[in-house]
């Protein structure tokens, strides 16, 4: 696509998880060097401006130490005496309302913006407390970040468009921040969700956070008649396949009707190497005495290899790190006694940047889970099982429902109860939310059955009904739940602030 004054230059990012192992010696910086790197970017590319799809921190409360990096970084990058090039054509006011000062940075005349950012807020970092604000909300405050796309209401979502002009190009661009799955695609189905759009434009491209495998080329959807791009995590968070795949960002240009998106790999992105290695499809005699021994030299000279393709592959950049992730999910029978994954990564410490879990023993792919009692194994091994890299755990915790025996399901939680207050927990950081959950539900069951007067043979049976009655009030129980935890956040807020 020709350079010309028609041409928007966007450059597309998401799931940066700035802060993600902050604490970590050897990986605690890894999300701010290639954030900086991002940034780096933009400015050599000369883009119009940056867009972030989301999950910016890695935490909803970000430490202090990371905020200042972030601010610091943009203050750097993004501020400057270039002239920004396009027009901001929407009322900002609607555009921003939820913002403290709802204009557009760039025509703040207190500030000069090069580099103008356009953010919505993740799954990670999504406003939770009193006053619903996230660091989005902080970042707009200062004046570096647009923070757009975020939902004031509960029961409806309506979309309003940025909408941008260069020369001859228009642009309307939708941002919506991460709703939970059930709530988002309740609303959906209830028709209340709603996107004003001028006559003449039409949906050509959807710009998808919150997966990380990076899928960047557009992918055509032949049902809607539109382009997916996922530009993916810079950072990896979990050590699964999808992370595995090369970091890249997106050189977004756009020319009235026409668009191209240019790959562009990240150089400072730790190497991230992974296979599966199921035993028993190797020629590993696993019934000798000496098999547990024969599988640690099989597994090291695994790692060894990959070590070496690290060394060999490394962009050579300076800030790229030397120690490789490196994992191996290690597949075995019932019955093959494990060895130690810790003293097996001890002679790795100086070349792994992960020593303490490169192997990951699982059951082989081919068995299928057994239901099991819910205090113990089961909910733990789903959690523990492949998926858990993939999906989102409201989806495990189903599945956990699904795969249980009937009459060993819970009768005092709820499918949804167990399911958000797992997903607080794991997401946000909220140590207390599970057993606060457990905790009201449980009082909300005494009293039911208070209430109900019934006798004591019977209570097995009025539990189910009650149960079954709480299934079917979908709305009335994703309420409840959203209440009992957003009471729970606010206390928290309440006692750091005395």
């Amino acid at each position: 696509m020709s350079h010309d004054d028609d041409v928007l230059k966007i450059l597309l990012a998401t799931d940066c998880h700035l802060g993600y192992m902050e604490n970590d010696a050897e990986r605690g910086s890894d999300s701010i060097v290639t954030y900086e790197e991002i940034l780096k970017i933009a400015e050599s590319k000369e883009v119009d401006f940056i867009l972030l799809g989301g999950d910016l921190f890695h935490e909803n409360k970000p430490s202090r130490k990371v905020l200042h990096d972030c601010i610091s970084l943009m203050r750097k990058y993004c501020m400057g005496d270039r002239a920004v090039q396009f027009e901001f054509l929407s009322d900002q006011s609607d555009n921003f309302k939820h913002c403290a000062y709802p204009t557009v940075n760039f025509e703040d005349p207190n500030y000069n913006i090069s580099i103008p950012v356009f953010s919505i807020h993740g799954n990670h970092d999504d406003p939770a407390g009193a006053g619903l604000y996230c660091s989005l909300d902080l970042l707009s405050v200062t004046g570096l970040v647009n923070y757009f796309g975020k939902c004031t209401e509960l029961e409806n979502v309506n979309i309003s468009p940025l909408m941008l002009q260069k020369g001859k190009t228009k642009l309307c661009m939708y941002g919506l921040g991460s709703i939970r799955d059930e709530r988002l695609h309740r609303m959906y189905l209830d028709g209340k969700v709603t996107m004003l759009r001028p006559k003449e434009k039409c949906m050509n491209l959807v710009v998808w956070g919150h997966e990380h495998e990076c899928r960047i080329d557009g992918e055509w959807n032949d049902k809607q008649a539109f382009f997916v791009t996922q530009p993916g995590s810079s950072v990896a968070t979990s050590l699964c396949h999808g992370e595995a795949v090369p970091k890249h960002v997106g050189l977004l240009q756009i020319r009235k009707k026409e668009f191209q998106i240019t790959k562009i790999p990240l150089q400072t992105v730790r190497q991230f190497y992974i296979k599966d290695v199921d035993l028993e499809d190797t020629s590993l005699n696993l019934n000798a005495p000496d098999s547990s021994d024969k599988v640690i030299e099989y597994c090291r000279e695994l790692v060894d290899q990959f070590l070496a393709k690290a060394e060999d592959e490394h962009t050579g950049h300076p800030k790229q790190p030397k120690k490789p992730l490196i994992r191996l999910r290690v597949f075995c029978p019932p019955n093959f006694e494990t060895f130690s994954v810790q003293r097996f990564g001890q002679s790795y410490v100086s070349k792994v940047a992960n020593p303490k879990d490169i192997i990951h023993f699982s059951r082989r792919k081919s068995e299928k889970m057994k239901p099991t009692e819910i205090d113990a194994e089961m909910l733990k091994t789903i959690l523990k099982q492949e998926g858990f890299d993939k999906q989102r755990v409201e989806d495990l915790v189903k599945k956990y429902f699904e795969q249980t025996d009937d009459t060993k399901r819970l009768l005092v939680l709820s499918e949804i109860g167990v399911s958000t207050a797992v997903q607080e927990y794991v997401d946000k950081d909220v140590k207390e939310a599970i057993s606060t959950l457990v905790d009201e539900q449980v009082k909300k069951t005494q009293n039911h059955l208070k209430q109900s007067s019934v006798d004591h043979s019977a209570i097995d049976d009025e539990l189910q009904k009650f149960r079954e009655e709480r299934r079917k009030n979908v709305q009335g129980e994703v309420d409840d739940v959203r209440s009992i935890l957003q009471s729970k956040v606010s206390d928290d807020s309440t006692e750091e602030l005395k």
